[in-house]
């Protein structure tokens, strides 16, 4: 599944559905201003308070972005983020991220290369004999083309599963045992095949060679030193920590429900983390602009294949990295998509321009029909990566991603759990 999904077609605006930008000084001390019409640099302030709101106004319940160009930046939310109590979006909020936590643990995996404790050419049998596929590298694994089988399509094919499952602790063991035992997706090395098996293993592999917990060390060598202090894996938490949207699935009775609470260890390195769009910015600003990684680690992180094959140009993916072909160039980054909560983040080659988005909506996408939010959300991105300018070419710019007039986005824990639309 894409984990900037294929949306529904329209639905009723929820409720407060206006743009609540954050009207506060940036927290990293620049004093740029934020909220309506507000100097943000070269960034389109007043489009960027449009683009927000017609997002909720295609019928999302709730989303926030942070957007940035160098020291200036823009923050805003738009709907509700409880429907139950009209609670508004804020672009502050904590999120379940998903997909973006590979970015984490392979950049964890890279300084651990760059310290010539793991090579990333070496048999994964050779750090985990007791997971061994012949031919199967580390590097293999964060650039998904292993081969190896997805489990949580295997854990959560129905809606039912996921209320079923929702307080359910998997162990790693678990999750790779099922990924290893579905049909192989190809050849090792062969090409781009999407699979979440891939990162427990690396997570596994972290573990093996460090002698610490998987979250520890990403926390150690990534989290702590770039001062991510609202980022965390929650475990078996089943409780956001901080202030946060609720996370709603489309239900078979027509309603929304709210799965933000609930046990991610499913997710574990593959997508638990949580984090919030400053946090994330902060971090692909440190890693794209070679302060994280060396530059050996960091080109070979960028060295990607393609993520479809017929179309090559218009992205890749490396070690936990993507990119994609927009108006004014490759943007890189990452997406990610759980139950309930959706992100995507996406920065120019330098780091120097960036935007992260998060939503509160999540598998209703109806393949084929009509999709406002998504080309909504396209056109937002577009926009504070490229200027209101570019944002025009935005149909062009779909066309170039695929037919679906959606950004390209790569599959993310959780699978083809649903597919309704949103309840009017």
């Amino acid at each position: 599944m894409a984990a900037t999904p294929l949306l529904a077609a329209p639905a009723t605006a929820a409720p407060g559905g206006t743009t609540t930008p954050g009207g506060s000084a940036a927290a990293d001390g620049s004093g740029a201003a934020t909220g309506p019409g507000a100097a943000a640099g070269r960034l389109p302030a007043d489009a960027l308070d449009a683009g927000i709101g017609a997002i909720t106004d295609a019928g999302m319940v709730g989303v926030f972005a942070e957007a940035r160009d160098g020291r200036n930046r823009w923050r805003g939310a738009s709907g509700v983020a409880d429907l139950d109590t009209g609670r508004p979006m804020r672009p502050g909020f904590q999120h379940r991220v998903g997909s973006i936590t590979k970015t984490f643990v392979a950049a964890t995996l890279l300084r651990l290369a760059g310290e010539g404790r793991v090579a990333l050419d070496a048999p994964l049998g050779h750090y985990l004999p007791e997971y061994a596929v012949p031919g199967v590298t580390v590097e293999m694994l964060l650039n998904h083309t292993s081969g190896i089988g997805d489990y949580d399509t295997v854990l959560f094919t129905s809606g039912y599963d996921v209320e079923r499952l929702r307080f359910t602790t998997f162990t790693p063991d678990q999750l790779v045992r099922i990924g290893l035992g579905e049909p192989r997706t190809g050849a090792p090395g062969a090409g781009f095949a999407y699979s979440n098996t891939n990162y427990i293993l690396a997570g596994l592999v972290v573990e093996r060679v460090t002698g610490r917990g998987a979250a520890d060390e990403v926390h150690r060598r990534v989290i702590r030193p770039l001062g991510l202090h609202q980022t965390y894996f929650p475990g078996r938490r089943t409780r956001i920590a901080g202030p946060h949207s609720e996370a709603y699935l489309p239900w078979y009775d027509g309603q929304l429900r709210d799965f933000s609470v609930t046990n991610t260890s499913w997710a574990w390195t593959a997508g638990a983390l949580v984090s919030t769009a400053a946090d994330l910015n902060r971090f692909f600003r440190a890693l794209l602009g070679g302060r994280l990684l060396r530059p050996a680690e960091l080109a070979r992180m960028r060295t990607t294949v393609p993520l479809d094959p017929a179309q090559p140009e218009a992205g890749g993916y490396g070690l936990g990295l993507l990119w994609l072909a927009l108006p004014g160039g490759r943007f890189w980054g990452h997406d990610g998509v759980v139950f309930g909560h959706a992100t995507i983040s996406l920065h120019a080659p330098d780091g120097s321009r960036q935007v992260t988005l998060g939503t509160n909506v999540t598998h209703y996408q109806v393949p084929g029909q009509p999709d406002p939010i998504g080309a909504a959300t396209g056109a937002f991105l577009v926009t504070a990566l490229s200027g209101p300018a570019a944002a025009l070419s935005g149909p062009a710019a779909a066309r170039s991603a695929g037919a679906t007039g959606k950004l390209p986005a790569t599959p993310s824990p959780g699978g083809p759990a649903l597919v309704r639309p949103l309840p009017r």
